[in-house]
């Protein structure tokens, strides 16, 4: 089974490197990947450090993009594998990710996604917010589309799925700014559900200031808000739980922020 691993760039050479080789080495558990890079016409060495790997990639494209998920559809359409996945240029692949997936998706030929644990890491590589994450984790064993719709506790780096799913499912909203991942889980979900893969992680999300969801956190989660009511209906249970969920989210997110500045404050002023 061929499973196809996408990465949008655009000006992230400083995490770049680190995300190439940890797509690259999952060749080493025998896994039949293609790898595709979209670059939207980086101005920084983004391009030297892609050119850097050869054949080891099997394809880039290099041009301006409208955006991520502009770079990522570009990419599904480039893609032939079986499953499909992408991977953020600030983010990785556990060791042995991608081999784990696959025979999830050959254990279980109905679903349509696949999903597994996903640390929140610094620009470091320290895990922190492990909180958020084990939040997310409690909604594991009661996976469905119910839930889904209440709160998205899928970490985009740790989620795969079929094309088959993806061309029925259509490709990501352009028009979003920051939730066009959970709008688009949402829609692959009725082409079959989704599985959870057991323990260990299978990738790590970087946050740091200049993430989207570190920038526009207040408007991802008002767009995730709108996915789950344009799915489930405006007036539906989940909807409305959604919505408790978003504003606690975004205080809990402000709060946090507002803790940060503070201590910067202090550590100025000291």
């Amino acid at each position: 089974m061929r499973i196809s691993v996408i990465t949008p760039n655009f000006n992230g050479e400083r995490f770049l490197n680190e995300s190439l080789q940890s797509v690259i080495a999952q060749r080493e558990a025998g896994v039949d990947l293609e790898y595709i890079v979209v670059d939207g016409n980086s101005a920084d060495r983004s391009m030297d450090i892609i050119r850097r790997y050869g054949s080891a990639i099997n394809m880039v494209i290099c041009e301006n993009d409208a955006g991520p998920a502009n770079a990522i559809n570009k990419g599904f359409r480039a893609a032939t594998g079986e499953v499909v996945g992408w991977l953020n240029a600030d983010d990785a692949y556990r060791h042995g990710a991608l081999a784990r997936v696959v025979k999830s998706f050959e254990a279980h030929p109905g679903r349509a996604i696949c999903f597994g644990r996903c640390p929140i890491i610094d620009e470091d590589g320290r895990e922190i917010r492990i909180g958020i994450t084990r939040f997310k984790e409690m909604f594991f064993p009661i996976s469905c589309r119910f839930t889904i719709q209440c709160i998205n506790y899928i970490s985009q780096p740790a989620m795969f799925f079929r094309r088959s799913a993806l061309e029925k499912a259509g490709p990501l909203r352009e028009d979003l700014k920051c939730a066009w991942d959970y709008e688009f889980i949402l829609r692959l979900w009725r082409q079959g559900g989704a599985m959870v893969v057991p323990e260990p992680a299978l990738a790590a999300f970087r946050w740091h200031g200049g993430s989207i969801s570190g920038r526009n956190y207040a408007v991802q989660f008002r767009e995730e808000w709108m996915a789950a009511a344009a799915d489930a209906g405006c007036f539906s249970p989940q909807a409305i739980l959604h919505l408790g969920v978003r504003w606690g989210i975004v205080w809990s997110y402000s709060l946090m922020a507002w803790r940060r500045r503070r201590q910067t404050d202090r550590a100025d002023r000291g």
